[in-house]
């Protein structure tokens, strides 16, 4: 591609969408690493280490730039509920997988940045990890628990995921989340509780569709974790175009098999354009970036905001029914989500 068109999208990306963090920010400026010494970041070029996850480089409070990221993927992610039910309705789950992979590797082969920098053969491995636990296995699941549940409850459900990161965390840095971070979560899994009680005593909701969302919260809880590393020395862009590009190769034989039983309609294929555009290439980089600055823990708090526009949109669009539970369970949800933002000290 020229290098004039893939600069005027990387300009599009800052400033036609002042949320999304400049594309100098996600790609980290080549092969760096970054340790937290106090409050100040030092960058240093090492060899990866072989660590589960590293601490993030920024442990105060969050800045204007952090909930910038947070904002644009808790926003894109929660609509990203309605586009795939929207797709299937009329697609194979496996067929809105192999899509979305694609269509996000394709949206981010547009900035030049992805190219630029090589990552090492030794942290391959790595990206192959995070290939399957954030994008292969988990997107894998979503499309066929949403033909038993609704798109609100899997947007619900899907503000576990800080719990399980918050746990990988502390495993593999061998220490807790801080006193805020804590209470934080605690406060957000009561707000998942009162959103999710009750829509799973309604009769439609599937016992296997829960149980499918809570198995992909937790590969997304390590998944998390094993990016950060990652994005720390390469950047957010040139890693996550890898990553999406091992996905895509290993979810295109279920999205061959899925055409079989799978037909045209021209508004599903416009919602699958949106979810891989913006919700598996934009998002994913904005999550990424915003998880290499203030660590796995704390960038998952977005699951938060997440659930809250899932909850919404469902109402809006797919005439899903509100509860005052829900309502409540939302408020608490925002709280939690302030509280693991401030300073993990």
């Amino acid at each position: 591609m020229p290098v004039e068109c893939s600069e005027v999208l990387d300009s599009w990306a800052v400033s036609a969408n002042p949320l999304l963090p400049s594309v100098e920010t996600l790609t980290t400026a080549g092969a760096i690493n970054a340790e937290s010494v106090g409050n100040t970041a030092v960058l240093e070029q090492s060899p990866m280490r072989a660590s589960l996850t590293a601490e993030g480089t920024h442990r105060d409070a969050f800045e204007a730039q952090d909930w910038g990221q947070l904002v644009f993927a808790g926003l894109v992610w929660g609509a990203s509920f309605i586009f795939i039910a929207a797709g299937v309705e009329h697609f194979a789950p496996g067929v809105v997988t192999f899509g979305r992979m694609l269509i996000g590797f394709i949206t981010l082969a547009f900035f030049k940045q992805a190219r630029a920098v090589r990552v090492d053969r030794a942290d391959w491995p790595r990206v192959v990890l995070v290939s399957i636990t954030w994008l292969a296995f988990p997107m894998t699941l979503f499309p066929i628990a949403q033909q038993h549940i609704s798109s609100g409850l899997a947007g619900m459900l899907n503000g576990a995921i800080p719990v399980f990161a918050a746990v990988v965390a502390s495993v593999a840095l061998r220490r807790a989340p801080g006193r805020a971070q804590l209470i934080g979560l605690i406060v957000g899994g009561l707000g998942i509780a009162l959103l999710g009680i009750p829509a799973l005593t309604d009769g439609g909701s599937s016992a296997l569709g829960v149980l499918l969302v809570v198995i992909a919260c937790m590969s997304y809880g390590v998944a998390l974790n094993l990016n950060v590393p990652l994005a720390q020395k390469y950047g957010a862009v040139p890693t996550f175009w890898r990553c999406q590009l091992v996905a895509t190769v290993l979810t295109a034989p279920f999205g061959v098999w899925g055409l079989r039983t799978s037909e045209w309609d021209l508004a599903a294929a416009g919602a699958l354009l949106l979810l891989g555009a913006l919700g598996t290439a934009l998002a994913f980089v904005a999550m990424s970036s915003l998880s290499a600055r203030v660590g796995s823990t704390r960038s998952a708090s977005l699951t938060y905001l997440e659930a809250i526009v899932a909850l919404i949109m469902g109402v809006i669009v797919r005439g899903e029914a509100i509860r005052l539970l829900e309502v409540i369970g939302c408020l608490v949800l925002m709280v939690g989500a302030w509280l693991v933002s401030r300073a993990d000290h």
